[in-house]
């Protein structure tokens, strides 16, 4: 992986379904060797939460939208940006999901798993757009 930066790119539409596509391309990417087996957990649950908000938050389940996901491969990072084609969110402004009065609560945990097991995560265009990246 010591090479320059590559790129791979996947699109899909914007039905709940389609969130296993998600893990068929990072198993790709896996099989490839782009991805390494500790990483491996952490970016499949992390990209699948940011799919999935893209296509339920987003997009509103909206089949005629897409979801559009990179891979960027370079020596020390690897990163997913997500992006969807809705108006975004204010992703400053989320209640935090380990409060008590949200624990009990069956959504509202997408962001925070994608804090936990990122390194780094950028949101970019008023929220419909999210990077996550993973050092390796």
């Amino acid at each position: 992986m010591g090479e320059a930066t590559k790129d791979y790119h996947k699109t899909i539409k914007s039905s709940p379904d389609n969130v296993s596509e998600v893990e068929a391309f990072i198993d790709q990417l896996r099989q490839e060797d782009l991805i390494d087996e500790q990483a491996y957990g952490n970016i499949l649950i992390s990209l699948t939460e940011a799919v999935n908000n893209a296509i339920l938050h987003g997009n509103k389940s909206d089949e005629s939208k897409n979801v559009d996901i990179t891979c960027k491969l370079n020596d020390n990072m690897v990163s997913f940006i997500v992006s969807d084609e809705g108006a975004g969110f204010d992703f400053n402004s989320l209640p935090d999901p380990t409060d008590p009065a949200n624990v009990e609560k069956l959504t509202g945990r997408g962001v925070f798993l994608m804090k936990q097991l990122s390194d780094y995560v950028i949101f970019s265009n008023n929220g419909s757009t999210v990077e996550l990246q993973f050092k390796v």
